[in-house]
């Protein structure tokens, strides 16, 4: 029996050293695996930063667009009511006076029904 437990023995450090070398490469594998997962979650990180700020660039030059056009029409607005204000003094006068008599009526009239 002395030569059938020393080939057991040996079978037996055959099968630890395989299990360890198993084991090393299961470790090598996961690095590697690891390694590569954390360069391409940098990569699409990168990617999503530069789609981000093209996408804020275009969305800042555009507000700036409609902030040019809208204060243009607001200028050419208020030139157009100035013209016409000139133009018919007295209208613009009953008219501006005629809307403030509205808007109290309608203030004080919502007064009266709440009493």
């Amino acid at each position: 029996m002395p030569a059938s437990s020393t080939a057991a023995a040996k079978e037996a450090e055959k099968a630890k050293s395989a299990t360890l070398e198993a084991v090393e490469h299961a470790e090598r594998s996961f690095a590697q695996a690891a390694d590569a997962a954390r360069v391409q979650l940098t990569e699409a990180a990168k990617r999503v930063e530069k789609s981000v700020t093209e996408g804020f660039e275009t969305l800042r030059a555009q507000s700036r667009a409609y902030t040019d056009t809208a204060g243009q029409q607001l200028e050419d607005a208020q030139r157009y009511a100035s013209e016409r204000i000139r133009e018919r003094p007295i209208t613009a006068t009953l008219a501006g006076l005629g809307v403030g008599v509205l808007i109290g009526l309608l203030l004080s009239g919502g007064r009266s029904n709440n009493r």
